[in-house]
């Protein structure tokens, strides 16, 4: 059975276990799940995110933390957006976050990410390398911005094609705010779920042509968050240099939305499949 931190907020009632993916002496990978912040919002430092639940923990010495004997340090080396899933990484020291931060930092393909999208690309594999800026109006949105934005790179690969729809493994090579949403969505390819980028939800009724609700019953969308999973990490360790993989398993909303796609919207395979 896999480790798990359980972590709760009295001032919302909110409750999440958060699997264990990877730990060691120097660093501590877990699974975000989806509506949960990484870090303080800065325009609402109230809300709960998990850098804050944890370190809240460790200084009450929750049965988590006190398990992991020593444990007094603990930073996110990047950030996952709020309905973001999937890995993020800890350091359990200082001079480790600093060498995961230079890591982060250099234009390596560390992180791959799946994206369902509405939408296709006939190239199995694309890449955009587009500038991004903040909106000058609204705030928290981001847009490719080519003159006063900042070098945004991200790789794209086909997986399946659906009909109307794309399942993406994306490999962004930079670290820009909200990089892969926004790249999809000038692409035309926003992901399923993000309303903020103009993605739609993926209801059932849509894709099954004898679809009933039953009375009174409202339907629910097969996805209810951003359909962006961080699911693979392979970086050097920090200390001592050997090459480490981490994987998340893909949340089960986001497996229920590729098996119905694959029953009632077709499978193509990228055409180098």
């Amino acid at each position: 059975m896999s480790d798990v931190i359980k972590l709760s907020s009295a001032a919302t009632q909110e409750f999440w276990e958060v699997e264990v993916l990877f730990e060691d002496e120097h660093l501590l990978a877990l699974n975000k799940p989806a509506r949960l912040l990484t870090s303080p919002d800065r325009y609402d430092p109230d809300r709960p995110n998990l850098m804050k639940l944890l370190h809240r923990d460790i200084e009450r010495g929750a049965p988590w933390a006190k398990r992991r004997v020593g444990l007094t340090y603990l930073m996110n080396a990047h950030r996952l957006d709020f309905e973001t899933t999937g890995i993020i990484l800890l350091a359990k020291t200082k001079p480790v976050l600093v060498a995961l931060a230079n890591q982060f930092g250099s234009e390596k393909p560390l992180k791959t990410y799946a994206a369902l999208v509405r939408g296709s690309m006939h190239q199995d594999t694309f890449e955009i390398d587009a500038k991004i800026a903040p909106h000058p109006v609204k705030i928290g949105y981001m847009r490719v911005d080519e003159k006063s934005g900042k070098r945004s790179r991200t790789e794209f690969t086909v997986r399946e094609r659906f009909k109307g729809y794309s399942l993406l493994e994306c490999r962004p090579l930079t670290g820009r705010t909200h990089q892969i949403r926004v790249h999809l969505q000038y692409l035309g390819l926003p992901i399923l779920g993000d309303s903020t980028y103009g993605g739609s939800q993926l209801l059932l009724s849509s894709l099954k042509k004898d679809f009933h609700l039953k009375p009174k019953k409202v339907e629910r969308p097969l996805i209810s968050t951003l359909a962006l999973h961080a699911e693979k990490l392979v970086l050097p360790h920090p200390v001592g240099g050997n090459e480490v993989t981490i994987e998340a398993p893909w949340p089960k909303d986001l497996k229920v939305a590729v098996k119905y796609l694959k029953l009632h919207a077709g499978v193509t395979p990228a055409s180098g499949a």
